[in-house]
Parts: C-alpha cells; structure tokens; sequence
C-alpha cells in the first residue's frame, strides 16, 4: 500500500455485520481510505493482489453485484459469484459448514440474504472475514456510500439533519445507526405501523448520546423535513414484500416525497435513495431527476466505499 493510502485506525473487527460494531473513527477512517480509492489517479491499485471475495447472494441485486465485482477488480483481486441455486447452503450443508469450506478456498466473503442470523453464523464459524451485503434488518454498506456522498457535499455530518420518510426497513435502520456513528441528526417519518423496531430505535439512540446526534421518529413528513440537508427515502415495498404491495401504497400515499414536500428542507438540500426507484411512488421524477438529486453520485459511491472496506479488511495487514 502507498504511503497516502492507510487506513486509520485499523479495524478492529475481522467482519462488516452492522455498523454498530464499528467505532466513529473506525468509520471515518474507511471513509477517508474511500476518497482517496476514489481519485482518478489510484482507481487501479493492486492492493488485492491475488485475494478471491466469494459473493453469496440469496437475494439479487444490481449495485451490489456490480460493485463488489468491479472493485475487486479494480483492486487486482477477483470476486467470485456464488448463487445459492449453485452451491450447497441451504440445500442439506450447513452455514456453518458452508462458513468453513469457503474459510478453505477464499479471502472474504460477502453474502446478501434475507436474515441477520445467518449472515452472524456465518461469520462465526468463518476464519476470513464477512461483509454483510444486505438482510432485512441492516445494509451497512449502503450507508458508508451514503455517508461518504453526505461528506462529500457538505464536508462535515455535525450540525446537519437528515430525513428519512417512508419504510422503518433495513435501510432506516442503517441510516439511524450510521447517522448517530457520524454525529448527525436524522429524523425518520413512517406511518405509525411501519416505524422502524423500539429496539433499533433505543439502539441507535444509545449510540447518539455519545456523538451528540439526535434521534427522533414521527408521522408527519413535513416536520421530519423541515429544515433538512438531506431528504432520503427508499422503496415502499421491499424485496420479499411484494404482496403487500397494495396495501402499503395506500398507508403511504401521504409519505411520497415531492416537490411540495421538498419546499420545507434547507435550500441547499440534497436528495438521496439507494435505488432502485419506482418514480411516482415513494419519490416523483421532480425529485428524482432534479437538481438536488445525487442518487447517481451515491450509487457510484457503492464502489469506493466498499473498496476501503476490502482493502482494510483483506490487505494484508
């Protein structure tokens, strides 16, 4: 690794499972590894040089998928692409057994699937590190782009306020820790069945106390928005709740984020989704397509961020 490019503090953690595991400063740190990855001029590093990222995906995905593969590349490493349709877990072996056997093979592991307790067996019967790449409950990996493309519009997270309307999904879940990690203020609105879980709320709470951020749920989109930096928002209905798709358009409907809604957040404001979007649901073309969106920055952001999570990971230490 060059001189300009180490990682600091190192992690002190061997797997990426939430980023409640991950200290401020350990955060910071990827974040600043990210923007340097990021540079024209260090896209191409061989700082993974011969390591294999095995990539398990239960759930498919675009960002994901793409991101790590092209990073891994970029990297001088290869990412290997594992369906459960092609290998044993989940059909008679064992994540424990699957933990191990890989353990054999690869450098890393990343896996995007539906529960939190399997991506943590299978980090604790693994000997290489886990990157959890999405469950219901927690995408870190989203929200390190995202805070890196918040960092890099406004230069600082102290002071500002981020807001959330829609889902209390996996996403508000992340964006409350990673926002309470980062000393800023987040603000999420859901209608009253779809509030993110008492305990993710004490959590990220627990965690604000000490960076000075603030933690608040309502129902009302306006005053979630009023005077924010950020508006974010994400799919009403998530992967796996299709059924539901109906019914949650309709406790929704008063959540979709507007150009009329948008009047009430700072004037300099940024709008971000992890994508994909359904345009005229969760979010109008207005919005998405206009001036304050970065979506497209923070898609791209993906693959930077999660570069210095490889490379402080895997790199040899």
């Amino acid at each position: 690794m060059t001189a300009t490019l180490t990682i600091a503090p190192p992690l002190t953690q061997n797997h990426l499972l939430s980023l409640k595991d991950y200290t401020p400063e350990e955060i910071f740190g990827l974040l600043s590894l990210a923007a340097e990855l990021k540079k024209p001029e260090n896209k191409y590093l061989p700082l993974l040089q011969g390591k294999v990222l095995g990539m398990i995906f239960e759930k498919s995905s675009t960002r994901t998928r793409v991101s790590f593969e092209a990073g891994m590349l970029q990297l001088g490493g290869h990412a290997m692409y594992l369906s459960t349709r092609d290998i044993q877990m989940g059909r008679g072996e064992t994540i424990a057994d699957t933990a191990r056997v890989l353990s054999g093979y690869l450098d890393g592991i990343m896996i995007r699937t539906f529960h939190q307790s399997t991506v943590q067996e299978l980090a604790d019967h693994s000997s290489i590190p886990v990157i959890n790449g999405l469950t219901d409950e927690f995408h870190p990996c989203q929200v390190l782009a995202d805070l890196l493309t918040i960092h890099e519009h406004f230069g600082s997270f102290k002071g500002k306020k981020l807001a959330y309307i829609g889902d209390g999904n996996n996403m508000a879940n992340s964006l409350m820790i990673g926002a309470a990690k980062a000393g800023m203020d987040i603000v999420v609105a859901a209608p009253a069945a779809y509030e993110p879980a008492p305990e993710m709320i004490a959590l990220a709470q627990r965690i604000a106390a000490e960076t000075g951020a603030n933690i608040y749920v309502t129902a009302d989109p306006v005053e979630a928005v009023t005077g924010c930096d950020v508006i974010y928002t994400d799919v009403w209905a998530s992967m796996g709740q299709e059924q539901e798709a109906l019914e949650r358009l309709e406790h929704f409907k008063s959540f979709q984020v507007n150009g009329q809604l948008a009047q009430h957040a700072n004037p300099n404001f940024i709008f971000m989704h992890c994508l994909p979007a359904h345009r005229e649901e969760e979010v109008t073309a207005e919005v998405l397509e206009g001036p304050h969106s970065v979506v497209f920055q923070q898609a791209e952001n993906r693959l930077h961020a999660q570069k210095a999570l490889l490379v402080a990971l895997l790199a040899e230490k």
